[in-house]
Formats: structure tokens, C-alpha cells, sequence
């Protein structure tokens, strides 16, 4: 290929990435709101994406590449249902889809009401947690089923089995593809903010950033689909606090603890944008906005021994109000620890000692390890980083912990 083919299909490339990255959702959240055939609409999209690499080549893009898309699309779904001319209850959908025009006749306000119809059913309370993360990411996020197994740590066929039953959950539960009504909105708006930090959080454990930057894109999607909600720019703000530390993070396959982190590899530019999203005032602040605001008290510092600790543990004192958690209890354990006193945040431990629910966490001995060797107690702090390294998930954890334990003496593993 000559240099000026391959800038050809380089344009042709960018074209499509730009075009299905803005307009996919759109699209198929129309086509499932026309056909009720989620695999319809999903397949319908990747033949036009398909289509647009076999003949934007030899056309040249179109000036529209989203109406391109949207019309292909179309097209492909009315052919599939006349196609399927025994099954019925398909055919009278066709009218419908035969009516839909190109993006750019589309009217706005529907098109943004089917995103979000989209967004509240994979996120409907009926089906499983899991199976909500796991459906937002691949139908509303894009991702493919390989990518979202990975998320969860499954086998391929594995994830395409719980996506298909959802799926067919929903179709045989009667689940309705719409916005609730306004009285239960709030409700399941925070329902389906949890399924997005829970897709982020799944990500950023497993340093996976595509997913982190999936959920992202989300939050961005929520924020501009229901701009008065002050609790979704606060999600937004926190999501892009902790993921614009992703660079210094992980370094050289290893995890690098909040306090050892090079500061100058974060994120300023997302570090701003969340920082920007915090000064829009809102109602009182819920879970993700308290969240945010404690974030942004370590990003703001710009050394660690420049933590404004106090601040930290009374923002924790209100989410502890707002989320009476006792791993909000434990993050408040440490930031007391360590800003009134190692002897402190053990005395605000030993307080959480007898919660079942932290029974096999972790972060807990680690936490009490760390106080302990702040004491000069060697002996304790190592017995508790034992612990710790017993009950940690993964192996990126696992040497963590282990690297921590060694700095207090060489005691083997």
C-alpha cells in the first residue's frame, strides 16, 4: 500500500472511531427501542461499523458518518426482520423502523430519552448486580464480551451466558425500556450510579483502564442525560480523583502505596476537571460528592506530609452520617491515625474489632500493621502485616503487603 493509501485508511479508521464512539449508543439505544431486540441492535451497528471499513475506502467518508451509520443500521435491521417473515410478532415493528430517519433528521430530545430509557433498564433492580455491571458495560459501554470477562475475571463463554440471560430476563419479566417516573427517580438514579462505580471500581482493582475509562465515559453520559443531579457530577469528580493516579499507581507491574506516589505523574488535567465539578453547588452532599471531596483533599497536596488530615476525618465523619459503613469506619480509623496519632487510630480500630462484617478484610490488619510500626511496636506490625498478607485477593496485593512487612526485618514469607 502507498503512503498515500495507508493515510487514506488511516483517515477512513479515525473517521469511524470518532463516529461510533459518539453515535453507537444512540443508535442502538433507538433500535431497542424500536425492535425490543437487544441482539438485533447491537448486530445491526457492528454490520454498519463493518460495512464503513469495506466502502468508506472506495467512497470516501461521508460528510455525515453518523447519519451513514445510523441509516446502515437501520437498513441492516429492517433486512434481518423482513428476513424473519414467520416470526410475527417482528413484523410489526417494521412500520416503526421504516419511519426512523438519519441521525441528522432524528429529533433531539427522544434520541436522548432512548440513552437513557437504555441506561435505566440494564440497570433495572430486577437482575443481579452483577449482571447490571456486567450489561451496562458491554451493551451501554461498548464493550465486547471478551473485554468485559476480563472485568470479572471469567471465561468468555462464561460471561456470554449471564449477558444472554439477562438479556432474556428482561425480555421475559416484562422489564420496561423507560425513565421512571419522577417520584422514583432518585431511587433508581442511585441504583444505577453504583452500578458505574462498581464497574469502575472493578476495573481500577485490576488495573484494568479500559474498563476504569469505560465507567468514566458513563459518569460523563449521566451528568449531561440528567444535568440536575448533583450526586452524579460528584461520582464523575471522584471516578477521575482516583483514576488520574493510574500512572503512578502501578509502577513497573507493582502497587505503589497513595503516600510513595510521584505526584507529578498524576493526572492534572483530570485532577482539575473533577476539581471543577466540585465547585457547581448542589443539594446536601450525598455518598459520591463526600467522596469526591476527600479525594480532592489528596490530590490538592502536593506532598503527602501536606495532607490536611483533620479535614479528611471530618469529611469521613459525615459520610459516616450519610453511609454508616464500616469500611467508612476503617478509612476514618487511619486518617484519625494519622492525623491525631498512631495511638488514636488503633483506639478507632479495636472499636471496629468486633464487626462480623470485617471479619477476613484485609485492609484491617494491614491498617493496624502500619499503626503499629508507627509505634515502634516491630514485632506486632509484622504479625498483623502476616495477616494482612493471608487474606489479601490478589497477588498484586499479596507483595504489597509483602514489601511492607520485609521494610520492618527480614522475617521470611
Amino acid at each position: 500500500m502507498s503512503d498515500r493509501g495507508r493515510a487514506a485508511a488511516d483517515d477512513v479508521r479515525r473517521a469511524l472511531a470518532h463516529a461510533m464512539a459518539t453515535e453507537r449508543l444512540r443508535i442502538v439505544a433507538t433500535l431497542i427501542g424500536t425492535t425490543g431486540d437487544w441482539d438485533l441492535a447491537e448486530d445491526a451497528v457492528a454490520d454498519a461499523a463493518e460495512r464503513a471499513l469495506r466502502t468508506w475506502p472506495r467512497d470516501g467518508v461521508p460528510d455525515n458518518p453518523a447519519a451513514w451509520l445510523t441509516t446502515t443500521a437501520r437498513r441492516r435491521a429492517i433486512d434481518v426482520i423482513r428476513r424473519a417473515h414467520n416470526e410475527r410478532a417482528k413484523l410489526v415493528d417494521l412500520a416503526a423502523l421504516e419511519a426512523l430517519t438519519g441521525a441528522g433528521e432524528a429529533r433531539a430530545t427522544p434520541v436522548v430519552d432512548d440513552r437513557l430509557r437504555l441506561v435505566f433498564t440494564c440497570c433495572h433492580p430486577a437482575l443481579s448486580l452483577e449482571a447490571r455491571v456486567a450489561l451496562t458495560l458491554k451493551v451501554v459501554a461498548g464493550l465486547s464480551t471478551a473485554a468485559v470477562a476480563r472485568a470479572f475475571l471469567v471465561p468468555e463463554a462464561t460471561m456470554g451466558q449471564r449477558l444472554l440471560r439477562a438479556k432474556n430476563k428482561i425480555a421475559n419479566a416484562g422489564i420496561p425500556y423507560r425513565v421512571p417516573t419522577p417520584a422514583m427517580l432518585p431511587e433508581r438514579l442511585d441504583g444505577v450510579l453504583a452500578v458505574v462505580y462498581l464497574a469502575f471500581t472493578e476495573g481500577y482493582a485490576a488495573t484494568d483502564d479500559a474498563t476504569a475509562e469505560e465507567a468514566i465515559r458513563l459518569g460523563r453520559l449521566l451528568v449531561e442525560l440528567v444535568p440536575d443531579s448533583d450526586e452524579a457530577r460528584g461520582l464523575l469528580a471522584l471516578m477521575l480523583l482516583q483514576h488520574s493516579r493510574r500512572d503512578a499507581r502501578l509502577v513497573e507491574g507493582e502497587l505503589v502505596s497513595l503516600e510513595q506516589q510521584d505526584r507529578r505523574r498524576w493526572d492534572r488535567a483530570a485532577i482539575d476537571e473533577a476539581l471543577d465539578l466540585g465547585r457547581i453547588p448542589g443539594a446536601a452532599p450525598g455518598k459520591y460528592r463526600l467522596q469526591a471531596a476527600l479525594a480532592a483533599v489528596h490530590a490538592t497536596a502536593s506532598r503527602a506530609d501536606d495532607t490536611d488530615w483533620p479535614s479528611i476525618v471530618t469529611l469521613y465523619d459525615e459520610l459516616l452520617r450519610v453511609v454508616p459503613s464500616p469500611v467508612v469506619a476503617l478509612n476514618r480509623a487511619i486518617a484519625l491515625g494519622m492525623g491525631n496519632g498512631p495511638q488514636a487510630g488503633l483506639a478507632a480500630l479495636d472499636a471496629l474489632a468486633g464487626d462480623p462484617r470485617m471479619t477476613g478484610y484485609h485492609l484491617v490488619p494491614a491498617a493496624r500493621g502500619h499503626l503499629l510500626a508507627q509505634l515502634g511496636r516491630s514485632a506486632e506490625a509484622v504479625d498483623s502485616l502476616d495477616r494482612a498478607i493471608e487474606l489479601a485477593p490478589t497477588e498484586r496485593e499479596r507483595r504489597q503487603l509483602v514489601r511492607r512487612r520485609d521494610e520492618l526485618g527480614d522475617t521470611g514469607d
